[in-house]
């Protein structure tokens, strides 16, 4: 049975192609935790943990995430079995509250090893794949119309996107309302126009602001109110014909079925880190379609690597209604994969290959990395 030897830990800071512009913060880069399990057969996995601006969007960080696999969970699963990743993941579930980023980094690395070691896919691993692409949105996020107009029109004459994303929650619930609309009219049938307010709105501001948005058509509104105000996500969802779709409010399988039992939502936009790994958001999958809500691919802004784990994951979704918005490789000006996910048609292709079906670029990664030395756990030479 191969034992874990080593556990790898490094960031990765990547800038992105512009400013990323959300209800909390502006982003220009984006911070990668790549995991690297080796095993004693002469194995790897490889897992990402990834967030968005830093402690703005929720309450892990890079760092945190990095400390918390390297001080807390490395020590737990060195020497163990790396093929049983589901008394791994037990372990370190009883073990290690709160943190599902850097669970899900770590959880990531251990099922890439356990399926390249059966020449397997990841999607071959959990079931089997009900697809080999999905329909990709594109987020609009520079904050002014004109912009993303031009933007997305570029998208729809290559093929690439005609799904788009606006964030709001930055102005006044008028203003917003005015952004979109201008957005909308000039994009036409030509695609589907959806919003993320990322928890911006108070109750009162999302009635008029989800009126107004469904007045001008708009297909999809993500998490207007607090991700802890479950009461007002079920009002707003009973309230408008519009989709309301649940994000921050998902941390995993027992808040989605807290979501799901108080009608507080039409969609779950479902996240490998904010579920705490690729079990997890399989769960909430399967939580979704058992209770008649829609399934949406959500991201992080993952790099490549992240990506193509959740491409598996999602591809063995009974139904994903709403398609995905695996577009964060694109959202960064260099690749660090060997080979890069593949975009075209509207879709993104699930890579094919053993396990996660992608490497890594190690050039580009000693480029980008953080720190200088690399930050490796080693095991012990005695273990109780």
């Amino acid at each position: 049975m191969p034992h874990i030897d080593t556990i790898e830990v490094i960031i990765l800071d990547v800038p992105t192609i512009r400013g990323h512009v959300l209800a909390m913060t502006t982003m220009r880069k984006q911070s990668f935790v790549i995991v690297q399990i080796r095993f004693s057969d002469g194995s790897i996995g490889t897992g990402e943990g990834t967030t968005i601006g830093g402690l703005s969007y929720c309450s892990e960080s890079p760092e945190s995430i990095c400390s918390a696999i390297q001080d807390y969970i490395a020590p737990l699963i060195l020497k163990a079995d790396g093929d049983n990743p589901n008394a791994l993941i037990a372990m370190i579930e009883r073990s290690v509250r709160g943190n599902p980023i850097a669970r899900a980094a770590v959880e990531m690395a251990l099922w890439d090893g356990f399926a390249r070691r059966r020449n397997m896919s990841l999607s071959a691993l959990f079931g089997g794949a009900l697809r080999t692409s999905m329909p990709v949105a594109w987020t609009l996020a520079s904050g002014t119309a004109e912009t993303d107009i031009e933007e997305a029109k570029e998208m729809i004459a290559s093929r690439r996107h005609n799904i788009f994303k606006l964030k709001i929650g930055k102005r006044p619930v008028r203003h917003d309302i005015e952004h979109v609309a201008a957005i909308k009219a000039a994009l036409g049938d030509q695609a589907s126009i959806r919003v993320d307010v990322n928890q911006a709105w108070s109750l009162t501001e999302a009635r008029w602001g989800v009126a107004g948005l469904d007045e001008i058509g708009i297909d999809l509104i993500e998490q207007p109110v607090a991700a802890t105000d479950i009461a007002a996500m079920a009002e707003l969802t009973a309230g408008y014909r519009v989709a309301i779709m649940a994000d921050e409010a998902l941390s995993g399988p027992v808040t989605a079925q807290k979501v799901a039992s108080a009608r507080a939502a039409d969609v779950f936009a479902v996240k490998i880190m904010q579920s705490g790994g690729l079990k997890r958001a399989q769960e909430v999958c399967a939580l979704a379609n058992a209770s008649g809500i829609g399934v949406y691919g959500g991201t992080m802004l993952e790099s490549g690597l992240g990506t193509a784990a959740a491409l598996h994951v999602f591809a063995c979704a009974d139904r994903l209604d709403w398609g995905c918005e695996f577009f964060g490789p694109l959202l960064f000006t260099d690749e660090i994969l060997q080979q890069p996910i593949r975009f075209g048609d509207f879709h993104v292709h699930v890579p094919q290959g053993d396990g996660n079906g992608v490497d890594l670029d190690m050039d580009k990664v000693n480029f980008y990395r953080r720190d200088s030395a690399v930050s490796k756990v080693r095991t012990v030479a005695k273990v109780s």
